[in-house]
């Protein structure tokens, strides 16, 4: 009978298909440390795992003093792990089911303004002119797409030529738990991907495939770890502007769309939400900037 170690390293990869790398390696050393503690109480196949063995855990961490920011997370792991271990057909059980979220008060995320924003992809077309080099033409759509329709990371490079819809000017998009959706793109990120395709052929190798986004050294599909660097070096030419990664667009776009009258359903939709609530953070930082806005603006604040 499989253990669960045994199906750590595919569960790994299909984490880091779907995940920034930061959220696989935090998730992988999660479910270790579940491991550790399930091998305290004699358990080590998937089969045996109950959900008393969860909340034992979980309990027992929180006996230690962790926070709730870390239980969450580490409740997230596990119900990660059985949830597609059952879907490959590993278990018959999902021993998570009945283990309920932990909640953890809502913070702010960090994110641009809509000037730093507009400083930002003027600074890119200045580069991409002055060089004129398909890498430079290729970071500036991947920027104006990011800002533009708020894709995660790895559903930008997921993203394959045919994955433009020109004449409804959409993009369509595979997101979680393989979850389509057709997404808006404005005309300067579908100006910027025109021009990146211009350019394209010069990076294309046997490995391209249909990708719309290639990287550089051998021409395949552009991976999540060089889109973060292009975000933290293209937000590095904006004075001022908080170092983000592709998720910092993400927030900015919705954010922004929000203040320009978007209502939550629009927004959810955009973003690929599965429950409003996850939408609703983006009112509270509205609401922060409305009222840092009053405080500076209004005579009497």
């Amino acid at each position: 009978m499989a253990t669960v170690t045994d199906h750590l390293g595919d569960y790994d990869l299909y984490l880091a298909s779907r995940y920034s790398e930061r959220t696989r390696v935090s998730y992988g050393t999660d479910l270790r440390v579940f491991l550790d503690f399930l091998g305290t109480r004699g358990i080590n196949t998937i089969e045996d795992v109950e959900l008393s063995d969860a909340r034992a855990w979980i309990a027992s961490m929180s006996d230690q003093g962790k926070s709730k920011a870390t239980l969450q997370r580490r409740t997230a792991a596990i119900k990660g792990f059985f949830t597609w271990a059952k879907s490959m057909g590993l278990t018959d059980k999902n021993p998570t089911m009945g283990l309920k979220s932990i909640k953890v008060p809502g913070s702010l995320p960090e994110t641009i303004t809509q000037t730093e924003a507009s400083e930002l992809m003027d600074a890119l077309h200045a580069v991409a002119q002055e060089t004129n080099t398909a890498v430079a033409y290729r970071d500036l759509a991947i920027m104006e797409m990011l800002y533009a329709t708020g894709l995660r990371v790895f559903e930008l490079c997921d993203l394959d030529i045919d994955s433009l819809d020109r004449a409804r000017e959409l993009v369509h998009v595979l997101g979680k738990g393989n979850k389509g959706r057709s997404v808006p793109v404005g005309v300067p990120a579908w100006k910027a991907v025109d021009r990146w395709l211009d350019y394209r052929h010069e990076l294309v190798t046997d490995s391209s495939g249909p990708a719309l986004f290639l990287g550089e050294r051998h021409g395949g599909r552009i991976n999540q770890r060089v889109v973060r660097r292009i975000v933290h070096a293209s937000l590095g030419l904006v004075d001022g502007a908080p170092q983000l990664g592709p998720h910092g667009l993400r927030h900015a776009m919705a954010t922004h769309i929000l203040e320009g009258g978007a209502d939550l359903r629009t927004v959810q939709e955009v973003l690929g939400h599965s429950s409003i609530t996850t939408t609703q953070v983006y009112t509270h930082v509205s609401s922060e900037r409305l009222r840092a806005i009053f405080a500076t603006a209004h005579p009497r604040a």
